[in-house]
């Protein structure tokens, strides 16, 4: 559905997508996520036609969005962070003024409309003025306007931005959906909602590809070890820096004190298991030990590692 290769966008002084290579296969959730300025809105606007590249090629639904613009943009639904809406058209009224932009007219239009409303859940604000609604709402509206055409491919940019908990729950049921018939790219800063709904994440940093793959795999192959929860009745300072002498410990953050115990996380190096040196540590000082055990690596720990650690590019 998505070819990209070798794909780069400069401005003066500054390199905002280096040379990336991606492919996003019909019928996948892809997750594109990465921290502010990594690159992912200047990649989405490139892949929508919003804006050119500066090198490299990309394909989308078999047409080149350079050469075959208007092609390639009719196979695609695109949904920005921050939705453009007219606060003074009713919510029908708008989707059918987005409709006849994209070129529907009579039947194929109103199915069109029809069908986007109830994906979306607007049914009971059809009639009601754009300015009215709420934000969840609106984030449905721009949602319908990017289904209306029946695209092959959404990219959806930020579809949670600003929604509170129970919002951002039915979007996730909403996008889970329409990823029975379509193919989703979605930007997104809440890692655990990418968890939770994509087959595959594409992790960008400073204008490069660092990972792609499966949430799982990444989680698997992630180079550090998970994180060791420890609480013990010691004074924090000093058993902070006696766990920091055992062998391959990382790092050593103290989360809370209650009382005289206080409870620590603990990272250790790859395959290191480092359960059995902290409870002889805590034996050999008369430390009672309340609670040891191993916490799993998270995407969100996949995140960190790729987008802070170093890179000699």
């Amino acid at each position: 559905m998505i070819r990209v290769s070798n794909l780069t966008k400069r401005y003066v002084g500054r390199t905002a997508v280096d040379a990336i290579s991606f492919n996003v296969e019909p019928g996948e959730i892809v997750g594109f996520l990465g921290p502010n300025g990594a690159g992912k809105t200047t990649t989405i606007r490139i892949l929508t036609g919003y804006m050119p590249a500066t090198s490299g090629t990309a394909v989308v639904a078999g047409h080149d969005i350079f050469r075959d613009s208007l092609k390639a943009q009719q196979r695609i639904g695109y949904m920005p962070e921050n939705v453009p809406l007219y606060d003074d058209m009713r919510v029908k009224e708008y989707l059918r003024f987005r409709a006849l932009l994209k070129g529907m007219r009579g039947r194929e239009a109103k199915n069109g409309i029809a069908e986007a409303i109830d994906l979306c859940g607007l049914t009971e604000m059809r009639s009601k003025m754009i300015g009215a609604l709420s934000k969840g709402y609106r984030q449905r509206v721009g949602l319908a306007d990017a289904l209306i055409h029946n695209p092959d491919l959404l990219i959806l940019d930020e579809p949670t931005n600003g929604l509170d908990p129970n919002q951002i729950r039915r979007v996730r049921k909403l996008i889970q959906q329409l990823g029975l018939s379509h193919t989703i790219l979605i930007s997104t800063h809440i890692l655990s909602e990418v968890e939770m709904t994509c087959d595959r994440v594409i992790i960008l940093d400073r204008g490069k590809v660092r990972a792609a793959d499966t949430p799982e795999n990444l989680i698997k192959n992630l180079r550090t070890a998970g994180h060791i929860s420890v609480e013990v009745n010691a004074a924090a300072d000093m058993a902070a820096d006696a766990i920091r002498t055992i062998p391959r410990v990382k790092k050593v953050i103290k989360e809370s004190t209650e009382g005289t115990w206080t409870k620590f996380t603990v990272r250790a190096e790859s395959g290191a298991d480092i359960r059995e040196s902290i409870v002889a540590l805590a034996n050999a000082n008369h430390w009672p030990l309340r609670e040891i055990h191993t916490q799993g690596a998270s995407l969100e720990d996949v995140f960190v590692e790729l987008t802070q650690s170093p890179h000699p590019d």
